[in-house]
C-alpha cells in the first residue's frame, strides 16, 4: 500500500534534517531559534506541494532553501555527504579565494531576500546529461522551468543526498559570476564536491537541475 505524501510531515522533516546536521549550531542561532525562522515558510510549503507527488531519488516536490545570509557556501558543503556514507563534502581547489562569492542567482530566479525560502518541484535533470549548461538552458526555459543555483543545489543534496549519485550529477546554472564558468556538484573521492565546469562543454555523467519559477521568502 503505498503511503500518501504528506507535505506537512516532509517539511518538518525537512527542518529536523538540517537541525541534525548542525545548521543552528553554524549560524549562531539555538535550535529553537532557527526553527522558529523557518517556521513561516511551513503553511505555504504545504499548500505548494499540494499537486506535486512524493519525493523521488531524481525529483522532489520542494526544498527548504538556507541562504548564504544565513551559513557560509563553505560550510553547508562541508554538512553535505553522499547517501549512506560519512566523508563530507569539499568545495574544488580551481576556486580561487574569494570566488564563490561572486557567483549570484541569475536574475531571472527572482531569488527572495533572507535567510532562507522554499523552492518546489526540483528536478536534478538526469535527462539533461551529456548536454552543455548552455543547450540545456534553452530546454530548461522551454518547459516553463528555471536552472537552479548554488544554494538550491546544496539543499537539494543535504537534504536528498541520493540526488547526487554516479552518472546523475547536476550543474547549477542558475549561479553565475559574469564569465563561462558555470557551478555544478558531483562527486570526488566518495564525497560531493562543488566545482564547476564550462557554459558550452558536456559531460555524459553531469545533467542539469531545474526547478518550477516560482520561489516563495520569507517576506
Amino acid at each position: 500500500m503505498t503511503v500518501p505524501f504528506d507535505p506537512t510531515a516532509e517539511f518538518d522533516s525537512q527542518v529536523d534534517t538540517l537541525v541534525r546536521l548542525g545548521y543552528p549550531a553554524v549560524a549562531g542561532r539555538s535550535e529553537d531559534d532557527f526553527r522558529d525562522l523557518v517556521a513561516p515558510l511551513r503553511a505555504a510549503a504545504v499548500a505548494g506541494a499540494a499537486d506535486l507527488p512524493a519525493p523521488t531519488e531524481g525529483r522532489v516536490p520542494f526544498l527548504l532553501v538556507v541562504t548564504r545570509e544565513l551559513v557560509s557556501v563553505e560550510e553547508r558543503v562541508a554538512l553535505t555527504t553522499l547517501a549512506g556514507k560519512r566523508k563530507t563534502g569539499i568545495v574544488d581547489r580551481h576556486y580561487a579565494e574569494g570566488d564563490l562569492a561572486r557567483f549570484d542567482p541569475i536574475k531571472e530566479l527572482e531569488v527572495p531576500a533572507g535567510p532562507a525560502y522554499l523552492l518546489f518541484d526540483v528536478d536534478r535533470g538526469a535527462d539533461l546529461c551529456n548536454l552543455a549548461p548552455s543547450a540545456a538552458m534553452e530546454i530548461i526555459t522551454g518547459r516553463d522551468r528555471l536552472p537552479i543555483s548554488i544554494d538550491e543545489g546544496l539543499a537539494l543534496v543535504t537534504l536528498y543526498p541520493a540526488a547526487l549519485a554516479t552518472n546523475r550529477c547536476f550543474s547549477l546554472v542558475g549561479s553565475r559570476c559574469g564569465d563561462k564558468r558555470v557551478p555544478a556538484l558531483w562527486i570526488s573521492q566518495g564525497a560531493p564536491k562543488l566545482g564547476w565546469c564550462w557554459w558550452g562543454n558536456p559531460h555524459t555523467w553531469l545533467g542539469s537541475a531545474s526547478a518550477r519559477p516560482e520561489r516563495i521568502g520569507l517576506e
